[in-house]
């Protein structure tokens, strides 16, 4: 047997370990949303237990592997080379798709991208079978391909889709009409009840979807099977009676109830997803065991029909990667980030998605379905359920959701889950788990006016990624089996390298993003004051250099130094913006400070902003002047560009040193280059009307010419007024008065 199946086991044995890296960091966001977005517990708390659950949910696993050897092709019809070019594509194509949606803060699930890929690849390879067999056409195909669990999955996603949002959204406004947000007196009274039917639900649940293979013949539960209304009604009495107990000695029975659903939900991935990450090159670790145990590589692979399970070790083994994985990835925390900003409460600061024509004809159809129902409801009723639903941070712990929520979402998410394990219906958990993340949020009132256009754009955003995995990781897998067939071992060496590159580049090369967001933690006014000085003086200093380079790039006509002007001088708009979008949360930080603090905060914010929007508006019409290949400027303009060039650059030198310094005795200074320089660029702008006049311009250089000249004068002015407010700032700040108000609902 060739040397090169040794190899391609090795290959496939380092892909199953960057699977179970690239697959736990897209999974992790089931098990753990709903703790980390309630703030139930400490972050290494929070691991801890999801750890526990996988270390537990391994030992408990069938580790049956008949997705990978024969759920989606017969491998009866495939010789042992063939059948290891397929799962070499599903590898390929997997992590790759995988890796990609991670990098992008997407969830996704894991077993779409696997059985799509399953497909993907056995397609590539029967079409090379058919094509090389005469007495084949292509209505043989479904002789090798099993197509009927792809369909399953694409009915998933949408039974997912309207089952969870719904259910979500009904159970979560019964809930908080039940408790509101101020629930904490009445939780005491009630709280164990309610808190024993989620833990019956999560217990359920664990049984039924987590340790279901373990248990299966048990006569406890063939006892629940046929008795399970009674089942659970035990259940719910033994676990409230248990959470009472535990609440009369002054323990947060919520805590307890959110962190056993993140064990359970942890257990059910670890006991039944592993698979979706090593089936595949275990299941090609058995083919190569056939095919060198009976020395022919040509032989047919009927023998992977038969469920073997897998080795105990292996699976011990990729549980302590996930585990790993769990505590070490940050792109873990990225997806997070996602579906915790579409459900956290209240509208503040930036939206992570845009806004869409369907999300905002959503929401106009939404608020017209709300008004005549307002009309039809006695106002005394509206008045008393909203009251019910005004938000109050009664757990003071700034958490994105309250706990009530999070238990919802892991209440519901198992109930759904088990429900449809025990009626063998293919829901999906990650599907499942997001969407009634969603529902409870948009129950809860988290998505009000200011938030709804652009968290229905993102909700529509993960959605079609779904349709997009499926179809993806379908079409990755069928280029990639095609040319791993027809390209033999040179294709095999440029995808591995390419591959590997790809993980390499995502993973482990240092992004200038993640350095730059990573910055100090602002909690005191000192702090943000301090930040944003800093950010002032490094926007001012890059853009005296943004806007010297494109000047002169213009000149030169270099469309490649213009282009990445354009990114630089985009960068520094959008951090910018970002600053004024953040804008109340920040003041919210100011509550304890000064009125002049928070005036020179709001003036500073807003003058950065315009100056570098200015900036902009000078970079990206020049780009366009030269990338569309229209005529330079001429030397009478550029000449006079270079003589405002010089003393823009005067400007911004005494401008950046007076605010590194905090000296801003030559202010004045200031106030009268920047009268000489408007005054230079109004001579300038008659110059060009003469030229105009006498034919001696181009029409395209002159609208340029005019536009730099216009936009310069309106960065300086802003520039200007920058100065002014951080030497007022300085000179009349006074002592701490509270200048905004928290408004108690």
């Amino acid at each position: 047997m060739s040397e090169i199946y040794t190899v391609i086991i090795v290959i496939l044995g380092i892909l199953a370990v960057s699977g179970l890296f690239v697959g736990v960091t897209n999974d992790a966001v089931n098990f753990l949303n709903s703790a980390i977005g309630s703030k139930a517990a400490s972050m290494k708390t929070i691991l801890t237990v999801a750890s526990v659950g996988i270390i537990i949910g391994v030992l408990t696993s069938s580790g049956m592997m008949e997705v990978a050897r024969s759920g989606m092709f017969d491998p009866g019809r495939f010789t042992f080379q063939e059948v290891m070019t397929l799962y070499l594509g599903v590898m390929f194509a997997n992590v790759i798709l995988l890796d990609l949606y991670n990098s992008w803060g997407l969830p996704t699930s894991t077993t779409v991208s696997l059985i799509f890929c399953l497909l993907g690849s056995a397609i590539a390879v029967s079409i090379y079978k058919i094509s090389n067999d005469p007495a084949l056409g292509t209505s043989a195909l479904g002789e090798f391909i099993n197509t009927s669990r792809a369909m399953g999955i694409v009915s998933a996603i949408l039974l997912s889709v309207v089952i969870a949002f719904t259910c979500g959204t009904v159970v979560m406004y019964i809930s908080r009409t039940i408790f509101s947000f101020r629930y904490t007196a009445l939780f005491r009274r009630y709280g164990s009840l309610w808190c024993g039917a989620s833990l019956t639900a999560i217990v359920y649940f664990a049984l039924f979807k987590g340790l279901k293979t373990v248990l299966a013949g048990l006569a406890f539960i063939r006892f629940i099977d046929q008795h399970l209304l009674l089942s659970l009604f035990i259940c719910w009495v033994g676990c409230s009676l248990l959470l009472f107990f535990i609440q009369r000695l002054k323990i947060n029975i919520l805590r307890i109830t959110i962190l056993a659903g993140t064990f359970s939900l942890a257990l059910a991935f670890a006991g039944n997803d592993l698979v979706n990450f090593i089936g595949v090159p275990v299941a090609g670790f058995d083919a190569y065991s056939i095919a060198r145990h009976a020395g022919d590589s040509q032989m047919l692979m009927g023998a992977l029909n038969e469920n073997v399970p897998a080795n105990f070790l292996v699976l011990l083994a990729a549980g302590a990667i996930m585990i790993l994985t769990l505590w070490t990835s940050k792109k873990t925390m990225h997806v997070t980030e996602t579906e915790i900003s579409l459900s956290a409460q209240g509208d503040e600061g930036s939206e992570q998605y845009g806004s869409s024509l369907f999300s905002r004809t959503i929401v106009r159809a939404a608020l017209n379905i709300n008004a005549g129902i307002a009309r039809v409801i006695p106002q005394r009723v509206r008045d008393a359920i909203s009251r019910r639903f005004e938000y109050e941070d009664v757990e003071h712990s700034g958490a994105p959701y309250d706990m009530i929520r999070a238990t919802v979402n892991l209440t519901t998410s198992s109930l759904l889950i088990a429900m449809a394990t025990s009626l063998k219906l293919p829901l999906s958990t990650t599907y499942v788990c997001f969407m009634v993340a969603m529902g409870t949020s948009l129950a809860d009132r988290a998505w009000g006016r200011e938030s709804a256009v652009y968290r229905i754009s993102g909700v529509m955003t993960v959605v079609a990624g779904w349709f997009v995995t499926a179809l993806g990781g379908f079409l990755i897998a069928f280029i990639v089996g095609l040319a791993l067939v027809y390209g033999g071992t040179t294709a095999f060496v440029v995808i591995t390298l390419l591959c590997g590159y790809m993980l390499y580049h995502s993973n482990f090369r240092k992004k200038e993003k993640q350095t730059a967001t990573q910055s100090r933690k602002e909690t005191t006014n000192e702090d943000i004051i301090h930040s944003l000085r800093e950010e002032v003086c490094t926007t001012m200093e890059s853009a005296t250099k943004i806007y010297d380079r494109t000047l002169i790039a213009v000149m030169m006509e270099n469309r490649k130094e213009l282009r990445n002007m354009v990114k630089e001088s985009n960068d520094l708009f959008y951090q910018s913006r970002e600053r004024k979008y953040t804008l109340l949360p920040t003041l919210k930080q100011l509550q304890s400070g000064d009125v002049n603090t928070a005036h020179y905060y709001v003036q500073v914010v807003d003058y950065l902003n315009e100056m570098t929007k200015a900036l902009m508006h000078i970079t990206r019409p020049a780009f366009e002047h030269i990338d569309n290949n229209h005529e330079g400027l001429s030397k009478a303009q550029a000449k006079d560009l270079m003589s405002i060039n010089d003393d823009v650059e005067s400007i911004y030198r005494r401008i950046n040193q007076m605010l590194r310094e905090g000296d801003f005795s030559d202010i004045e200074e200031v106030l009268t280059l920047r009268d000489q320089l408007f005054e230079s660029i109004a001579e300038a702008i008659k110059s060009e009307l003469c030229r105009i006049n006498e034919a001696k311009v181009n029409t395209k250089a002159s609208m340029l010419y005019l536009t730099i000249l216009n936009e310069t004068k309106n960065m300086v002015l802003q520039s200007r007024n920058l100065l002014k407010s951080q030497e007022y700032f300085l000179k009349h700040r006074t002592g701490p008065t509270t200048w905004i108000v928290s408004s108690k609902k």
